[in-house]
Parts: structure tokens; C-alpha cells; sequence
């Protein structure tokens, strides 16, 4: 008898084989998905904790005097953040097929020291042009993680299971910015210590806690159910039975080429993408441009550094609230329009609240927060859950990241330093392009009948 069938015959004789219908609540699977959720989503929830740290920790080193000490004029700044995306866009699909073929736990790895050794390194850039550089190669080393750790959830989950799990680690996010900002004022208060600034600390130290925690990814992760040791044989048979069931005719887990050039192809990951993009340029704006934001309520640098953290903090409570519903319910689309409609409801608040009190206008940015983080874990879930086999899964989920990414590289370039007395309006932003129109521009502008508000010449009240 093979061993295969010696534990299919263990698991009968407990009552928890396929004739017991994989019942979510029977005693067995609540202790697999238990031993699941305390090995697997903290560690994926570590891992995304550094990795949004290290590439939004800019910010908080710009309110640390970065811009400042680096002569960074102009949108030199946002252009520092664009950068970032375009690494992500190059490398997300070739990353998550390295992922397929090396194994999460080998991949996740190798990148995360590559991208722990560029942040350390990020504190010696001198200019604009340095940091440009190591932005971009940041975002190259940072590509796989988020694709790879959405393909992962699905590796180890069903699909109605797939939004809280990724609510979880996709929190981190959030928790970052309400982490990342107390961290960059404890951290900022090194400045001068061995001939450094405030913001090169910001760099070294987060960098160098991204290696370390390279060696819980590596004795942490596993490839797939069937190599996780930290199950027993019958548990692993079984994660990998239930997972087969859930998945239908779509069962094909080894990578192949003919399934992973399917991804390319079908409606979903293009429809996936504009989605994506658009949940982007609002998710990024918001993370990269808090602290700015904040500083224009008056506060001081270090008690703006603190003042990020409360928004962020409401925002990991609503994403996993949503996330754990999206579940419940069995529902994906609602769960994505409902949050994206809060924040709506939450930049137009900004924009009438910006001459109101500073309270006002932070309840408007908490609302801002809580709505366009809480959509992604459902998104996430959507697009995974619904792209079969593991090598189309696995192209699929980069494309979509990737070129979703370009939302990304949109929300840097949103709000602008000349923005900020305007309050980052868009009526700031058609004023100041109508001041810079050439005059082909401008007489191109001037033609036709009643155009009102439409001149070149009319100004906007921000």
C-alpha cells in the first residue's frame, strides 16, 4: 500500500476524509486552518509590514529634512516616488515566475535581502539623482512580495477563506503608517549621532531590520501544504484534498508554460487591472502623502510624524472588519465599491473641510484612510479566487499587480509641495496649469463660444 494511501485511510478512519464533505466547523479542519493562521498570515503580515515600510518610509524622511539637505526642487520629490513603480511594473510577473519555479520560501528570501541592503543603502545618496536610482532599484527588489504573497494565500486557503487572510497581512499596510510614523519620531531623534541626519537613520535601521527578518521568511514559509512541516502527514493530505476539492476542473499545480500563457489572454486579468489601478491611485496617494498632508495642519515635524498614526490606525480596524465580512457573506464586488465609495465620500470631505478646524479636517482624513485601504483584501480575493490553476494564477496575479501598479505611479504624482497651500485641490491644479499655459496653449484655450468658467483666464477658489 503507498504511503498516499495509508494516510487517505488514517483520515477516513477519523472521520475526516471526503466522506465527511470537508465541513468548514468539523473539528479537523478549525485545527488545520488554526495551524495555518498562526504559522502562515503572521509571518506574511511581518514580511508586508517591512516591505510597505521601506518604500513609504520616504515620506517620513522628507518631513525629517531629506528634500531639504538633498536641494530636491520642484516635483523632484514626486518624482523620487514615481520611480519606485516603474520596478514594480518590469519585475512583478517575471518575480512571480520565479516564485513557481524556486518555491515561495527560497524567492521571498533572496528579494527581501536584496531590498533590506538598497534601503540601508539609501542613506549615503548625496542627490537627487541617487536617490532616483535606489528608489527605482527598490522597487525592482519589492516587486515580488505582493503578488507572491496573494498567489501564497491561495496556495494554502479556499476561496471563500481567501479576504480575511489576505486582510490580515494586507493591515500591515495601515499599521505601517500608524507604526511607521511613531518609529520615524523615535528614530529621528538620533540626528547627529555618528555624524548622521535624522533621515539616514530612518534608512539604516529599517533596512537593517528587513535582513533580519529575512530569517523568519526563510525558516518560517512554506513552499505549499504538501512541504509544510510544521503539519502533520494526515493534515497535509488533507490541506491538500480540500484545496483540490475547492478547485474544481482547475486542479494544475505544477508550472507550465501553455497554462501561464492563458493569463494573458483571458478578459478577468485585464478587467482585474483596471480595478486595480483604480483602487492604486487613491491607496498610494494616501500612503505616501500623509505625513505631508498632516504637516500642513500646522504641527511641528515631530508631532506631525506622530499625528499619522491615529488615521491609519481607524483604517486597520475597518480593512479587517471588511475583510472578515467579505467572507462571511461569500462576496467579493460589494465588499470593493462600498469602501471605494467611503473614500470618495472622504476626499470630497477634504476638500470642503480644508479652511474648517484642524479636527474637521482630520476626521475627513481618517474617513479618506478607512475607506480606500479597506477594499483591497476583497480585491485581492476576487481576482484570486477566480483564476484557476496555480501556473495561470501565479502570471496572472503578477500582471495584475504590475500594470496595476501604474495606479501607483499616478498617486505620487497627486498632490505637489506648490499644492499645499491650496490645500491639494484639484481647482490648485487646473489654476497652476492655466498660469503655465505657453501662448499657443492659451490662444487654443480662448476659442469657442461660452466658455465661462472654461477660460484660460478664470481662476478657480481653492
Amino acid at each position: 500500500m503507498s504511503e498516499k494511501q495509508e494516510h487517505v485511510d488514517v483520515i477516513e478512519e477519523k472521520g475526516i476524509g471526503q466522506a465527511a464533505g470537508f465541513d468548514p466547523d468539523s473539528p479537523a479542519i478549525r485545527t488545520l486552518k488554526r495551524k495555518l493562521d498562526y504559522r502562515l498570515v503572521p509571518i506574511w503580515s511581518l514580511l508586508y509590514l517591512f516591505s510597505f515600510l521601506d518604500r513609504s518610509n520616504v515620506g517620513n524622511a522628507r518631513v525629517a529634512g531629506l528634500e531639504h539637505d538633498l536641494n530636491l526642487t520642484g516635483d523632484q520629490f514626486n518624482m523620487t516616488l514615481t520611480i519606485f513603480f516603474f520596478g514594480y511594473i518590469f519585475f512583478e510577473v517575471p518575480s512571480n515566475i520565479m516564485l513557481k519555479k524556486l518555491g515561495p520560501k527560497l524567492w521571498i528570501t533572496i528579494i527581501m535581502i536584496v531590498w533590506g541592503i538598497i534601503m540601508m543603502a539609501m542613506a549615503a545618496v548625496k542627490d537627487y539623482g541617487g536617490l532616483l536610482a535606489a528608489r527605482f532599484f527598490l522597487g525592482l527588489a519589492e516587486a515580488g512580495l505582493v503578488p507572491g504573497v496573494i498567489f501564497m494565500v491561495s496556495t494554502f486557503y479556499t476561496r471563500t477563506e481567501l479576504a480575511t487572510r489576505n486582510g490580515l497581512w494586507f493591515s500591515m499596510a495601515t499599521f505601517s503608517g500608524a507604526f511607521g510614523g511613531i518609529l520615524a519620531y523615535g528614530i529621528s531623534k538620533l540626528h547627529g549621532k555618528g555624524c548622521l541626519l535624522g533621515w539616514h537613520w530612518i534608512f539604516i535601521i529599517e533596512g537593517a531590520a528587513t535582513l533580519v527578518v529575512c530569517l523568519i521568511a526563510w525558516f518560517g514559509l512554506a513552499d505549499s501544504p504538501e512541504k509544510a512541516l510544521f503539519l502533520t502527514p494526515e493534515e497535509r493530505l488533507l490541506a491538500t484534498e480540500r484545496l483540490r476539492i475547492d478547485a474544481g476542473p482547475a486542479t494544475e499545480t505544477e508550472f507550465s508554460w501553455s497554462q501561464a500563457r492563458l493569463a494573458f489572454t483571458d478578459w478577468q486579468t485585464y478587467t482585474y487591472i483596471l480595478g486595480y489601478i483604480c483602487g492604486s491611485i487613491p491607496l498610494y496617494a494616501m500612503s505616501l502623502f500623509i505625513p505631508s498632508i498632516v504637516l500642513q495642519f500646522k504641527y511641528s515635524v515631530v508631532t506631525t510624524q506622530i499625528m499619522t498614526a491615529p488615521a491609519f490606525a481607524a483604517a486597520t480596524i475597518t480593512t479587517i472588519l471588511c475583510s472578515m465580512s467579505s467572507d462571511r457573506f461569500r462576496e467579493r464586488g460589494l465588499h470593493c465599491f462600498v469602501p471605494s465609495l467611503v473614500g470618495c465620500i472622504g476626499f470630497i470631505l477634504l476638500i470642503v473641510t480644508k479652511d474648517s478646524s484642524v479636527s474637521a479636517r482630520y476626521v475627513s482624513l481618517t474617513v479618506t484612510c478607512c475607506g480606500v485601504f479597506s477594499s483591497a483584501p476583497a480585491m485581492f480575493a476576487w481576482f484570486s479566487g477566480n483564476i484557476g490553476g496555480h501556473s495561470k494564477r501565479a502570471v496572472a496575479i503578477g500582471m495584475i499587480a504590475s500594470l496595476g501598479c501604474i495606479g501607483g505611479a499616478i498617486g505620487s504624482q497627486v498632490y505637489h509641495p506648490s499644492d499645499a497651500a491650496g490645500g491639494y485641490t484639484i481647482y490648485t491644479l487646473i489654476n497652476r496649469r492655466r498660469a503655465n499655459f505657453t501662448p499657443e496653449e492659451y490662444a487654443r484655450a480662448c476659442q469657442g463660444k461660452n466658455l465661462l468658467d472654461k477660460h484660460p483666464d478664470f481662476r478657480y477658489q481653492t
